[in-house]
């Protein structure tokens, strides 16, 4: 009786096999335990009716939890192959699905070519038949005939000349040949020099020939190698065979597969990036335009402009050609052009094709409308870009990244394992992000470089436009192009089941949600890195001593004099920084107020959170050797308050704001209550505050234009002390 062994406890494996294999081997792989599964003879009904023959219940229940945990150890096992081999394994698929359509098209060209085999030898066939009948009937008839006339001789001779002409493809001689033909005829039928039979046959025989000759001539037109003269002589020669129509169709056509052939050409030569959008944009319009120009020429030439049904078809052909065109340059050229705001790019590129479609104006083609249509919303997006944030050359590199990045990991979504895509894009926005933290003048990193002969990877933006420009590069990266990017992943993969695809839906939108908000805070770690770095200019001097120090309140109560009240220096260039990092980010986020503001805000609440929370600041205040007097109380309420003021006049006075001035203030009030003083009897009323803080703004604006009085500028105007 075959013995099994198992281990008891849920989550273990033991291994099924042998009697050399029933023992419990801690030491045994994965691989080990799956080998007896693994051979090609395996059959599972016999397994199992050779195991559980002689078992009883318990034993059975043992295998199924055995089987149940061993198919979890092989998924996972597969799982970890999957991710292992990952770009093996897309590597793989991109080389199948190439050559399923190299099979596909080696398919379609044999089916074609067969099809050709056999209408070529069905035609041979039937042009053979159709010349012996004829000639065996010619011949039937004028060999009963013992004299043959003049006439008759031309006939025979006539025909026969012909079809050699035709057989060697002696164009021009075969046209002339017909014409005699046709002359011929009118003065037979006139003379009547010729039996009806023998007329008959003349008249099928110069038809059948003008079919025949006609068919060369299309086919010419439709050869690669055949020149502009070539097709523009042989529409000529259709034409004057009686078949104006096709002719005119084949001879646009022509131009049309001669200008495709030049544009393919073209394609495999030029990437058509934004840097040479110039060029790419002349080169591919004036290759169009001048075969638009050669057709119409030709067109013109041949059929004149008598005929509107030309005419038309000239116009229907020549929009056409103008609208591939216009897509071409808007996928290589105007789209991106249009989504990073490059204004220049974009009206140059209209510029140029207009200027070659004006030239065609001549020739009766006013095909400026059809431009118009496709590239005016371009150029609309294009200038409305042009005044929100524009982004870097590094900016726009990491976006192309990202959104190649999503193309290329289509099969991701479809194996449920877009999370991964989602993470690695985290991780290589975070290293961006860090990039961007070190071309800020004061970060850690930017000064571990300085003294140094490490090369730097990023250049330090050294102006304030430079840094904001940086932070909106950021801004745009994170909140609108990343996530559009990730969207478009969502949408590639497209079920069967409607229900199916609501429900997967549901299923991504928490994950994108997500993904969201850690671009977000890789952002803001940006931001607050702008946001400190300028704080600390404001507080710290060149030599590292602080500026913003207690003894800028403890000093005033000693002097012996009134202060001109007026907030103090560092406020002041707090004020006169925050003016010009506002009109700065203005500009930067046209239709992105809230952005500005927000940065204003983290600005402002830099400085403030670090004179609420400097230890050494309050120490000193609380319980330094010399105490806060009562104006020096009043200059740091009139600071809190010009702060309050000009951040409530720029719409950024946030609520941590208001909360930190005013626990400020209120430590402030302790500490003068502590030395024994009321601070109700020492702060003049709030309007005071509030006046000389808007006179403040007002002047350092250059708005004022008054000077400040003296009772103004005294608390004791507003009611002094209580």
């Amino acid at each position: 009786m075959d013995q099994m062994a198992f281990v008891t406890p849920r989550g273990s494996l033991s291994s099924i096999g042998d009697s050399t294999e029933l023992e419990v081997n801690p030491n045994l792989t994965l691989s080990d335990k799956l080998r007896v599964f693994k051979s090609s003879s395996f059959d599972p009904n016999a397994f199992i009716q050779t195991k559980s023959r002689a078992m009883n219940e318990k034993e059975i229940r043992h295998l199924c939890v055995y089987l149940v945990d061993l198919k979890k150890a092989s998924a996972e096992e597969m799982r970890k192959s999957v991710l292992a081999n990952y770009s093996a394994f897309i590597r793989t698929s991109k080389e199948i699905s190439d050559l399923e359509g190299e099979l596909v098209s080696m398919r379609n060209l044999l089916v074609t070519q067969a099809a050709s085999v056999h209408a070529i030898a069905e035609g041979c066939q039937l042009s053979t038949l159709v010349a012996r009948k004829e000639n065996s009937d010619m011949e039937e008839i004028l060999s009963q005939k013992t004299d043959l006339s003049k006439t008759e001789k031309w006939l025979i001779e006539f025909l026969e000349t012909l079809e050699v002409l035709l057989a060697e493809k002696r164009v021009d001689e075969a046209m002339a040949k017909l014409e005699e033909g046709k002359k011929m005829a009118e003065e037979i039928t006139r003379e009547k020099l010729l039996s009806p039979v023998l007329f008959q046959a003349l008249e099928d025989a110069l038809a059948d020939k003008k079919k025949k000759l006609a068919d060369q001539l299309a086919e010419t037109m439709g050869q690669s190698s055949t020149r502009n003269s070539e097709i523009r002589f042989t529409a000529w020669a259709l034409k004057k065979l009686g078949d104006g129509p096709r002719a005119h169709t084949l001879l646009l056509n022509a131009h049309k597969e001669k200008l495709q052939r030049k544009m393919n050409g073209f394609e495999s030569t030029n990437d058509g990036r934004v840097k040479a959008a110039g060029q790419y944009t002349t080169s591919l319009s004036q290759l169009v335009f001048s075969i638009i120009s050669r057709a119409a020429t030709d067109s013109l030439t041949v059929f004149g402009k008598q005929e509107p049904a030309y005419s038309s078809e000239l116009v229907t052909w020549a929009v056409g050609q103008v609208e591939n065109c216009a897509l071409l340059l808007k996928k290589r050229i105007l789209a991106s052009a249009a989504a990073t705001g490059s204004l220049r790019v974009a009206v140059e590129s209209v510029h140029v094709c207009m200027s070659h479609c004006q030239l065609l104006e001549a020739n009766g083609l006013a095909l400026s409308p059809v431009l118009l249509k496709h590239f005016r919303p371009l150029v609309e997006q294009a200038f409305v870009s042009s005044s929100q944030p524009k982004l870097s050359s590094s900016a726009h590199k990491f976006n192309s990244l990202v959104q190649e990045l999503f193309e290329d990991v289509e099969p991701l979504e479809i194996l449920q394992l877009d999370g991964l895509a989602y993470e690695g894009l985290l991780r290589v926005f975070n290293s961006y992000i860090n990039l961007l933290i070190n071309a800020l003048p004061g970060s850690v990193e930017t000064e571990n470089l300085e003294g140094t002969s490490v090369h730097k990877i990023v250049k330090i933006a050294e102006t304030e436009a430079q840094q904001i420009a940086v932070l909106a590069n950021a801004i745009l990266l994170g909140d609108e192009l990343i996530p559009r990017a990730v969207v478009k992943l969502s949408h590639s993969s497209k079920g069967d089941e409607s229900h199916r695809k609501g429900s997967d839906k549901q299923q991504r939108l928490p994950e994108q949600r997500e993904l969201k908000k850690r671009l977000q805070r890789e952002v803001d770690r940006l931001r607050d890195s702008f946001c400190r770095q300028h704080a600390l200019e404001l507080i710290f001097n060149e030599e590292g001593e602080t500026r913003l120090n207690a003894m800028m309140y403890l000093s005033l109560d000693g002097q012996g004099q009134q202060p001109e009240w007026f907030p103090s220096t560092i406020f002041q260039e707090l004020f006169a920084k925050l003016t010009r990092v506002a009109t700065i980010a203005t500009d930067m986020f046209v239709g992105k107020d809230r952005y500005a503001t927000l940065l204003l805000m983290r600005l402002a609440e830099s400085v403030i959170l670090f004179l609420a929370d400097d230890q050494t600041f309050w120490g000193e205040v609380e319980t330094g050797p010399t105490p806060l007097g009562p104006l020096g109380l009043q200059q740091l309420y009139l600071d809190m308050q010009f702060v309050m003021i000009f951040a409530s006049q720029g719409r950024y006075l946030s609520r941590h704001l208001h909360q930190s001035i005013k626990d400020i203030i209120s430590k402030a009030i302790e500490a003068v209550a502590a030395t024994g003083l009321d601070p109700n009897s020492i702060l003049p009323e709030d309007e005071w505050f509030v006046e000389v803080a808007q006179i403040a703004v007002k002047t350092l604006t250059g708005k004022a234009a008054f000077d400040i009085d003296d009772d103004v500028g005294s608390p004791f105007a507003a009611g002094g002390y209580n």
